[in-house]
Formats: C-alpha cells, structure tokens, sequence
C-alpha cells in the first residue's frame, strides 16, 4: 500500500494513465459518436495499428517509470482493453489478433529486458561503488605507507646518526639535532636516569636558556610531569592550559606546550626525551609515534654507549690492576710465546719488560718444570681440573733459581685463538723462610727430645738409683729392729712410699724417652702406648698393623710416636670415650696413621687454627706433622666421637 501510495504521488504516473485512457479512447472511436473525425490513417499507419503502439508505448513508459511489476500490470491492462475489440464487427479482426498479441509480447519482452538491464546497471553500479571504495582504502594505504616512509626514513636518518658514534656526550647532542629537524619545536631535554639516586639528570639541551637548564638539572622520581614518565614508562604531552600544577622554573620560563617520551632499553626506562615549544602546539599522532621511536632507538644507543664507557672504564682498572700488581701476570699462545707481561713478571726474572714480551717461556724453565707445564696444558685441553695453585721452578736471568706459585687459566674467545693467562707469586724467599723455620723447629723438636733424653737418663742414673739405695737402707733398719719395735711400722711406710716415687719416676723417665723406641721400633712402642692405655684407663685399646712394615729415620719415628701419644692422651683425658681404635696401614705410596674414637667429640671453626680456639695440644700435633712432610686432618663432631688421620709420604721411609 505504502508502494501504490507513493506511485500515486508522482506526476509522471497520472501522465501514462492519461496515455493510456487516450488511447482506450482512439482504439475504440469508431464506435463512438465521435468517430468521423478519427483519421484512418497516419504516417502510412492505419488507424487501429497506431492505437496499438500507443498501447505499447504505455506498456514502455510504465516499465521505465516503474520497474518490471509496474510493467507487466500496463500488459494485462492494456491486454484487457484491447482483447474486446477482437469481437467487435470489424474489416481487420485478423489483423487485430496478431497486432494485439505483438503489443503484448513485445510489452512483456520489453520489460523484461528493462528489468535485466536494470539489474546489470545496477550490478555495475555495486561493482563501481566496491572499486571506489577500494580505491579510497587503497588511497589511504598508501597515505599510510608515504607517511610510514616518512617516519622510517626520519627514524633511518636519526639512527644512522646517533649509531655513527660511540661517545655518549656525541650520540645525545646528535640525537638533540635530529629531533629538531625532524619536529617542528623549540627546545629539546634528554635525561638520564641515575638509578643510585633514583632521578632523572639533564644531560643534553638545546633551544632553552642557560638558567632554566639549571633550575631543571635534575628532576626526582614520580616528580611533576616529567619525574612520572619514570614511574610510567609512557609517553605523555600537556600543555599550560591542563597542566595543574607547573614547574616554577617552566613557567618561568614561558613553556606552552610539551610532549616527553622515555628512553627504554630492554623494556626498563633509562632516560627521558622532552620537546617543548613556547607557543600552542597540538603534536600529531604521527609525531608522537616518531618521538616514541626515536625515544626507543636513542634508549639502545644510550645503553650500548654507557655500557661501552662502562667497558673502556672497566678496560683501564684492569690494565691498571694487571700493570701495578705486586704478581706477576703474564699471557702466552700454545707456543708458549709471551703475548703481554706486567712488570711484576719482568722484576722477578731479571729479563727487562720489552724482552720478556715476545720471548718463550720454556726459555727459563728446566726440564722438569717444562714437563709439568706440559702437563698442566694437557690437562686444561682435556677439560680436567688441575689443582691450583702449584709450584714452578724458573731460573731467573742471572741464572739463579726463583720459586713461583702459579694458577692457570684457559682463555677462549669467538674469533681469537685460545690463550693461557698465568698468575704467578714469587714465593722464593717465602719457601726460604719456610725451610729455614721448619728446620729452626725440627732443631728444636730434636733438642726438646735430647734434653728429654738426657732428663730421662739422669733420673734413671742418679734419682732412681739414690731412692733404690735408700729403700734398701730402709729395708737394713727394718731387719735390725726388733719384731715388735715402735719404728718398724714407720719405717715400712717410708719404703711403701718410695716405691710409689720410684714408679712414677719411672713412668715419668718412659714418658719422656721410651726405651722401647730406642731398641725395639716404632710399633712395639706404638703397641706399648695402646696397651698402657687400656691398663690406666676404663678405655678398651687397640692396634691394627696392616701392609709391609716400613721404617723411619729415629727423629721421625720419635715424632709419629709422639703424635700418636699425644692423641691417646687427650682421648683418655678429654673424650669420655670407651673405645679408641689405632691403625698404622703401609701403602704403597704412604703410611696412614688412624686413631678413631667414640667419645664426644668437639667443634671446632675452620677458620680458626688450634691455637686461637685453645687446642694446644692439637697444634704440637699439627707442627709434628708438618716436620714429617705429612697430611693431617681432623673430623669430629659432637656427640660422633673424633677421627684423626695422618698421612705420611712415602718420601720419608728409611731407604
């Protein structure tokens, strides 16, 4: 209804019903009063045939003004008004019948081909419409790409720049320059961030005043604007008309508008990026991604910069190390030419530093000591773990003998062969000392042991014999008094007491020089130890002998013996154990000394020697050890007993 409403309403409809209406009027005249002035014919037509083209024609108008539907109702009507003429007494009824099914079929062939042409136009008009559209995305596109371009180009341009030099003062004033090329501003600020102090320092500047520079020097964390770019890590822009609170020193200076961005590097924030112009400005959305871009690359050239002066920083502490250290220091190849030396290493060979350089290690080495360079090279090559640090023999250019601790490290970089890095202490009067000392305590040791030898010998010789003759004399008294006299009960206890002297004198003169040692060795006196033991004590003793028996020279075994007796002492005095086992094992490259009991045990720091934790007895131990050549190590813990373990080289048996 809405449709035949609105066909109702345009003009061109009432003018086709007019037509139409003119020519139900002309087909039918002749059957009207008024059909003598009809003409019969016009344009060599004959009257009924120019009726029907007016039919036609208002077949033709409808489906162009209307549309198909519209059309084919023009058909069926104009069907309708010509169809009863067919029965009307007429001359050209034949004709009639064919002309009326012409109009018709050229009427519905007409509009039918009206609506294809229609849907056509209309489907060519979609199409035109899609490519328009097309072409205004790909229009856009390309506005798109241009402007990229012209971003890339830029950021290319800014890059290419700040990457062209290494100085971090160079990259930022470059950095400063580019930016105003690049943006229409007025001044420039980069910071960095100082993450000690936890702000933000004016670095680079451009286009503001000296003084202004100096009231923004540095900027706090979180602080104003600028300060939260830190907290942040986003890009933000603020003019003085939103701002609500400025920066004296900013609005001193007359600053309208800004847009900072930070400088990352790494996804962290290592500075900031400010433009600012004195007059209004609305930064574009393709400005503001420029200045983030250029935020991002200029934080990486920040950071690969700072982390190259931090390298040349780090490069010239340790070439100071490496030249003023007291050790000396030396690289050489697998050839074992010096590639670099410090002047430690050219002081203790004599060799002056440029002749040291280039030279050949093996040079100074002898025999021996090139073998266990060659060894230790192996060893590195291999992957296996050499013990450091060792000692090296070198003679010097004077040719005499310098004793050196060396470590060795294997320096592999990409790109470069493999070298070896030495560190070495000249330890040649340290090693002098040391055997200067050890041979001080072993004459010591061995006047300790002689003046207990000969306290021993004249106990033996004068006090035990004095007491033996004075018991004898007491023993002459007793036998002369008579059986019940007053002082033969004295007198008993007298000798009673003098025997008890005389024991302790004895088993005073053995602690100090086992006579069993002497004549017999050192496990028959070791076997004597365990069995006093277990005779003055609750503690149950025992000796396990295992492998060959080797022997010692006399002041070594009188240093084993007093180490095992000063052991079993502490046991018996301290321990509280009930048990002590002794193994003496003969190995094939040493003799190991066991004393293991299952007394309280102690704790002790491995920090502290014996002495500072008041173990005084542990540390004549220790000493003893040392003057054997020996390993000692002590395990114990509280409440697990205690394990001591002696281990003497094969270096020390008698040959």
């Amino acid at each position: 209804m809405e449709h035949l409403a609105a066909e109702l309403r345009k003009p061109y409809f009432w003018a086709v019903i007019a037509i139409f209406f003119a020519g139900v009027f002309l087909y039918y005249s002749r059957y009207l009063p008024a059909a003598a002035f009809a003409p019969d014919s016009l344009l060599g037509l004959e009257s009924h045939s120019i009726e029907r083209i007016v039919f036609l024609v208002v077949i033709i108008l409808g489906g162009l003004a209307s549309g198909l539907i519209t059309g084919l109702v023009y058909v069926v009507l104009s069907a309708a008004a010509m169809l009863p003429y067919i029965f009307l007494p007429s001359n050209f009824s034949a004709d009639a019948v064919f002309e009326i099914c012409l109009v018709i079929i050229l009427g519905i062939g007409f509009n039918l081909w009206l609506a294809t042409h229609r849907r056509e136009v209309g489907k060519r008009e979609q199409v035109l419409l899609k490519l328009e559209a097309i072409q205004h995305e790909v229009r856009e596109h390309i506005k798109t790409v241009r402007e990229s371009e012209k971003r890339i180009s830029l950021l290319r341009s800014v890059t290419a720049a700040i990457n062209q030099f290494s100085s971090l003062d160079d990259i930022l004033a470059t950095a400063v320059a580019k930016v105003k090329e690049s943006v229409e501003i007025d001044g420039v600020l980069i910071y960095l961030l100082n993450n000690v102090k936890n702000q933000l320092e004016l670095r680079q500047y451009s286009g503001v005043s000296e003084e202004f520079a100096d009231d923004v020097k540095y900027v706090k964390g979180g602080e104003d604007f600028n300060g939260r770019i830190v907290d942040t890590g986003q890009p933000l822009g603020e003019d003085s008309a939103n701002r609500p609170r400025l920066l004296p020193a900013v609005e001193k200076e007359g600053i309208v508008s800004q847009f900072i961005v930070p400088l990352t590097a790494r996804e962290k924030v290592v500075g900031m990026l400010c433009v600012l112009s004195y007059s209004p400005k609305r930064f574009t959305t393709e400005e503001e991604q420029l200045l983030s871009l250029i935020g991002s690359e200029l934080g990486v050239a920040v950071e690969r910069a700072s982390l190259s002066e931090e390298k040349e920083r780090a490069g010239r502490r340790f070439k100071e190390l490496f030249e003023k250290a007291h050790d000396s220091i030396w690289v050489q190849d697998f050839d074992g030419k010096v590639l670099d030396a410090n002047q430690a290493t050219a002081d203790y060979t004599g060799y002056p530093l440029d002749e040291v350089i280039g030279s050949y290690i093996f040079q100074s080495l002898d025999s021996k000591g090139l073998e266990l360079a060659r060894e230790v090279r192996r060893k590195m090559l291999s992957g296996v773990k050499v013990e450091q640090p060792y000692e090296q023999k070198v003679i010097r250019k004077d040719g005499s003998e310098a004793t050196i601790m060396l470590t060795t490290s294997l320096i592999q970089e990409e790109g470069t062969p493999p070298v070896f890095q030495h560190i070495a202490r000249d330890v040649t009067r340290e090693k002098k000392l040391a055997e200067n000392l050890r041979l001080y305590a072993q004459q010591i040791t061995q006047a300790y042991e002689e003046e207990r030898k000969r306290i021993a010998r004249e106990l033996h010789d004068d006090s035990i014999q004095a007491l033996i003759i004075l018991s004898r004399e007491i023993d002459e008294l007793v036998s002369h008094q008579p059986k019940n006299g007053r002082m033969i009960r004295p007198l008993e206890g007298i000798r009673g007491e003098i025997d008890d002297i005389l024991a302790r004198i004895r088993r005073f003169t053995h602690d100090l020089r086992p006579p069993t040692l002497d004549y017999l060795g050192l496990i028959p006196a070791v076997r004597e130890l365990v069995s006093q033991l277990t005779t003055q004590s609750d503690i149950t003793a025992e000796l396990y002998v295992s492998g060959q028996e080797k022997h010692f020279t006399s002041s070594e075994e009188m240093l084993i013996y007093r180490i095992i007796q000063e052991t079993l002492r502490n046991v018996g005095r301290h321990s509280g154990a009930k048990s002590v086992q002794v193994s003496i094992k003969f190995e094939s490259d040493s003799t190991v000394v066991e004393i293991k009991d299952d007394g309280k045990g102690f704790e002790i720091s491995e920090s502290m020697g014996f002495v500072q934790a008041g173990k005084i007895g542990l540390a004549g131990i220790q000493e003893r050890a040392e003057l054997l050549g020996g390993k000692l190590s002590i395990s114990s813990k509280v409440g697990e007993g205690t394990i001591l373990t002696l281990i003497i080289p094969k270096e020390r048996w008698k040959k």
